[in-house]
């Protein structure tokens, strides 16, 4: 395994890190985090975490920034985002492989979320030239009526390990060309990857004196993201996590009148008719299903496939499987990397336990590897196909690794109930060669999912559609479409231009 770790001084990644900024890094209060490598189990680097003082350091900073960055013009606000995104295309390289390194997703799959984030930035450049209303008319002679949007305030962030820097970029770079500032908590397993982002953006903003605008928050739940939710001066928390979690986090923002975007679970089902080109549909199958070691909240997790052709893409997976590389996130021949901790690895184990106490076959993988070298100490596994049916409690829930559940189906309304009949709905996919099927597929009475595809994976969404669910996924949206209106706060205006007042609705009064 290389042990070049050059490029971390290139991010500004040092031995021991400042867990809070807030337009400069702050000495911090809170105990060591430590970053550790989950392909080998090394400690990468250590952070010191906020506490209260550093957390209420943070939001008073990004709340002064955000007073003043709301007078900005939002096509400035886009030029300025066009910047950070180009200092972020200038580290490509060295952040795709912070990700590997501190996540463990494959390089390929590290470099691919980097552009993500770039991409992101590009988006929103032009989005911020198309904040618009409406006009409408007035029921009332000599009035006008209109609709506009004004910046909301300060955004928290709240970001899962499985994209430590794209899922920020989604909600960031809209939040600031809407005029808004962030307060970001990421994950305790990827601290370096929000510090190195932090560090590579934060020139283009403290040259412009918005430094603020990024503040980064890492410290445990009790000073970070808690205060999070309980802040009134946070009108909007972007919350990506388990849909248990969502749960708690949207009554606890929602009891202080907040708004919420939830990205939880995904259950994701990929459907395979009888007349599906079975060679589009694999590689869509293994990519979705092996993809970040099956830690995507879009990864494939049930195949509904017709009986008919079963045995047929069963033997094809099995082949397929087969010649996937386990091993060095690194390395450019791996295909899937680690999990992200050993609770991950046996929280799979628990998962092939209960689906072969349910009757489930395991068709191949499941084995906890342990692999030679430095990386003996890494979270590995084999990524397991398993037979069974969608009824089962283990298949109805979400198990964050590369377990794929293969499931018969009879014909396609057998396939739009099962991959309905279940609680998440996120991202579903229909491979077919007949346009009635897919038309059914993504009608009203189709897919239940915020995202459906014909042809195509579950896994690999673009940044210009809206991006999420619905049911315990959450409900909300981020990245392309008009997500950016959650980023902002919507105002009705009727002027009269009249020299009478006339009331609504005929009223006479007086």
């Amino acid at each position: 395994m290389s042990t070049n770790t050059s490029f971390l001084k290139e991010l500004g990644i040092e031995g021991t890190n400042s867990g809070a900024y807030n337009g400069r890094w702050l000495v911090c209060s809170g105990a060591a985090l430590e970053s550790l490598n989950p392909a080998t189990g090394e400690v990468i680097a250590r952070v010191t975490q906020a506490g209260p003082k550093e957390y209420e350091a943070c939001v008073a900073a990004a709340h002064e920034a955000f007073l003043r960055w709301r007078l900005v013009p939002a096509p400035k606000r886009g030029d300025i985002v066009r910047r950070m995104g180009e200092a972020i295309r200038a580290k490509k390289d060295p952040l795709g492989r912070l990700i590997s390194l501190e996540m463990g997703k494959i390089l390929q799959e590290g470099w691919g979320e980097v552009q993500e984030a770039i991409d992101m930035a590009e988006f929103a450049v032009g989005q911020s030239r198309m904040l618009y209303g409406l006009s409408m008319h007035s029921e009332r002679p000599g009035h006008s009526m209109r609709e506009q949007w004004h910046p909301l305030g300060v955004v928290g962030v709240i970001t899962a390990f499985n994209f430590p820097m794209a899922v920020w970029a989604w909600n960031s770079m809209l939040a600031y060309i809407c005029g808004d500032a962030c307060v970001w908590k990421p994950s305790a397993h990827v601290p370096l990857c929000a510090i190195a982002l932090t560090n590579v953006i934060r020139p283009v903003l403290e040259a412009e004196g918005f430094g603020a605008l990024a503040s980064l928050v890492i410290g445990p739940i009790e000073h970070a993201a808690t205060p999070m939710l309980d802040d009134a001066r946070l009108p909007l928390v972007s919350f990506t996590g388990s849909s248990a979690v969502g749960r708690s986090v949207a009554s606890r923002v929602a009891g202080r009148f907040g708004r919420t975007i939830l990205e939880l679970g995904g259950n994701n089902a990929l459907v395979v008719m009888d007349d599906a080109d079975l060679d589009l549909a694999l590689p869509a199958i293994v990519f979705g299903s092996v993809g970040t070691a099956g830690q995507r909240c879009t990864t494939t997790r049930r195949v509904l496939v017709h009986e008919k052709v079963a045995d047929e893409v069963e033997r094809r997976l099995l082949k397929a499987y087969s010649g996937v590389r386990i091993g060095d996130p690194i390395d450019p021949t791996t295909l899937c990397g680690p999990l992200i901790t050993r609770a991950a690895v046996e929280a799979m184990q628990s998962a092939l336990s209960q689906a072969r106490a349910a009757g489930g076959t395991v068709l191949c993988g499941g084995e906890v590897l342990q692999l030679p070298g430095r990386l003996a100490g890494g979270n590995f596994v084999r990524p397991a196909i398993v037979r069974a049916e969608n009824h089962w409690p283990v298949v109805q829930h979400e198990t964050f690794a590369p377990i794929l559940y293969v499931i018969r189906v009879r014909d396609l309304e057998h396939a739009i109930e099962l991959q309905n009949a279940v609680p998440q709905g996120l991202s579903s996919a229909l491979f077919t060669l007949n346009v009635r099927s897919a038309e059914r597929f993504l009608s009203a009475a189709g897919s239940d999912c915020g995202i459906a595809n014909v042809n195509i994976g579950t896994s690999g969404a673009e940044i210009g559609g809206a991006f999420g669910g619905e049911k315990e996924t959450g409900g909300g949206r981020e990245a392309g479409s008009d997500a950016w209106k959650a980023y902002m706060r919507r105002q009705t205006n009727t002027v009269n231009y009249s020299n009478a007042l006339p009331l609504a609705q005929g009223i006479v009064f007086g």
